[in-house]
């Protein structure tokens, strides 16, 4: 098993909020591509929950206030 993941699923079980690719567009007030493009490029963190993403609340909050 990967760090990275280890690192997520300890996150997880931490109570890590986590963001549908739709509330990250709704909060940012872009499209859902946009978001799709932040997570591939590497500006915003994500996990990958089957095929769907999920972005943790501290990480948008970074974005944020960056």
């Amino acid at each position: 098993m990967s760090l990275v993941k280890q690192d997520t699923e300890s996150e997880l079980r931490a109570g890590m909020e986590l963001l549908t690719v739709a509330e990250v567009s709704a909060m940012f007030r872009v499209s859902k591509m946009t978001i799709y493009r932040m997570v591939h490029a590497g500006e915003l963190a994500h996990v990958r929950v089957g095929r769907s993403f999920r972005i943790p609340a501290d990480s948008v909050r970074a974005v944020m206030g960056s």
